[in-house]
C-alpha cells in the first residue's frame, strides 16, 4: 500500500466476512502461471446451480447459441418462475473472476432470488476467458448472447423493451463494455445496465491530475483487501496482452477508455469506499452525468470489494442490497 495515502479503513462488521473470503479465496497467490491452478480452486468454491435452486419454483435450460462471426457458439443457462409468463424482464448476467476465473454460475444466488423477486427471466452468459481468449473475446461474447437473448424475447416470453444487462467485479466492466456495444451497433437497446464494483479501467492509478480523473485507491490498495493491485495487473496483462497501459486498449474492452458514454442506458453503480475499483466507479459515472445520462452511484462507506456478498449481514450491506433493488424496481416498472 501507498505511505503517501493510506487506505480507507473497513466498516468493522464486515472484517469477519473479508477474513473468511480472504482464507477461502486467496489460498494460491495469483501470477500468470498460476491462473489454471487458481481457476480449479475457484470453480469449487461456486455453488452448482441445482444446490443454488433447489425446491424454489424456477425452470432451467442451458442452451447453445451462435457466438460472435468466426467464433465458436456459446452457452446460456435460462433461469424463468416455474408459472407460464409473458412481457417478462430480463436480467442478463455476466459474471465476475477477474476476467480469468469463474462460470456462468457465479453470482447465480442473486439472479435466481430476481428472478423470483421480479417474476423476470434470467440469462446468464458463459463468456472466453483470458489468457487463452484475450480481448475482445469476453465482450463479443457477452454482446452475442445478448442480442440471441434480444432476438428470442417472444419465445421466452421477455419484453424487449426491459432487458437489464448485470455485472460484477469483471462482470461488471464486462456489462458496461456490453452496454457500449449495444449503443454503437444500434441495438438491442437496454432498460438498465447495474454495474456492482465493476472493473473499467486497464490503466495504472494516479495521482496526477490532467485528462485523467486522478486514481488514488489503486495506489491505496495494494496489497490489501479481496482484490488488489497486484491481481488488478494479472488480470488486466492476461486480457490485454502486451496492449495493457497503452493507447491500443478497445474502450469496449476497458469501457473507462471510451471517450463517449452519452446516450447509455441508465446505470446503477456500486463500490466500496474500502477499495480498488472505487475511483474508476465514480468517474464512470461523474462522466455518464457530464452527457445528460442517468446514474444512480453508490459508494459503500468502509465496504471492501463485493462486500455485500461475503458480509450479507452487515448493516452496510443490508442497505446496498436494499438500494439495488429499489434502482432494480424503479427501471423495471
Amino acid at each position: 500500500m501507498s505511505a503517501e495515502y493510506p487506505p480507507v479503513p473497513y466498516d468493522p462488521e464486515l472484517l469477519p466476512g473479508l477474513a473468511e473470503f480472504l482464507a477461502l479465496v486467496q489460498r494460491i497467490p495469483l501470477r500468470a502461471d498460476t491462473i489454471p491452478e487458481n481457476r480449479a480452486h475457484f470453480a469449487t468454491i461456486i455453488p452448482t446451480l441445482d444446490e443454488v435452486v433447489g425446491d424454489r419454483p424456477v425452470t432451467v435450460q442451458d442452451r447453445v447459441v451462435p457466438g460472435p462471426p468466426g467464433a465458436p457458439d456459446i452457452e446460456l443457462t435460462i433461469i424463468r418462475p416455474s408459472a407460464e409468463i409473458t412481457g417478462a424482464p430480463a436480467l442478463y448476467n455476466i459474471h465476475g473472476g477477474g476476467m480469468i476465473l469463474g462460470n456462468r454460475f457465479l453470482g447465480a444466488e442473486e439472479l435466481v432470488a430476481n428472478v423470483l423477486r421480479f417474476g423476470a427471466v434470467g440469462v446468464t452468459v458463459e463468456y472466453r476467458l483470458a489468457p487463452e481468449h484475450p480481448a475482445p473475446a469476453g465482450v463479443e461474447d457477452c454482446y452475442a448472447g445478448l442480442v440471441w437473448l434480444a432476438t428470442h424475447a417472444e419465445e421466452l416470453g421477455i419484453d424487449p423493451d426491459r432487458i437489464v444487462v448485470t455485472g460484477e467485479s469483471a462482470g461488471g466492466g464486462l456489462a458496461a463494455g456490453t452496454a457500449l456495444l449495444a449503443r454503437d451497433r444500434g441495438g438491442p437497446a437496454l432498460a438498465g445496465q447495474l454495474l456492482l464494483c465493476p472493473m473499467l479501467d486497464d490503466r495504472p492509478p494516479t495521482s496526477n491530475t490532467g485528462p485523467r480523473v486522478p486514481n488514488i485507491s489503486g495506489l491505496q490498495y495494494d496489497g490489501l483487501g479481496a482484490w488488489d493491485r497486484h491481481n488488478n495487473h494479472v488480470g488486466w496483462t492476461a486480457l490485454l496482452g502486451l496492449r495493457y497501459g497503452t493507447d491500443a486498449v478497445s474502450p469496449y474492452a476497458a469501457p473507462s477508455r471510451m471517450t463517449d458514454l452519452s446516450r447509455l442506458p441508465p446505470a446503477f453503480l456500486e463500490v466500496g469506499s474500502a477499495e480498488l475499483f472505487r475511483d474508476e466507479t465514480t468517474d464512470y459515472a461523474l462522466r455518464i452525468w457530464a452527457t445528460g445520462g442517468r446514474a444512480e452511484l453508490h459508494v459503500w462507506s468502509g465496504g471492501y470489494h463485493g462486500f455485500p456478498i461475503s458480509s450479507p449481514d452487515a448493516e452496510v450491506s443490508r442497505a446496498a442490497n436494499a438500494a439495488r433493488l429499489s434502482w432494480l424496481r424503479r427501471v423495471l416498472r
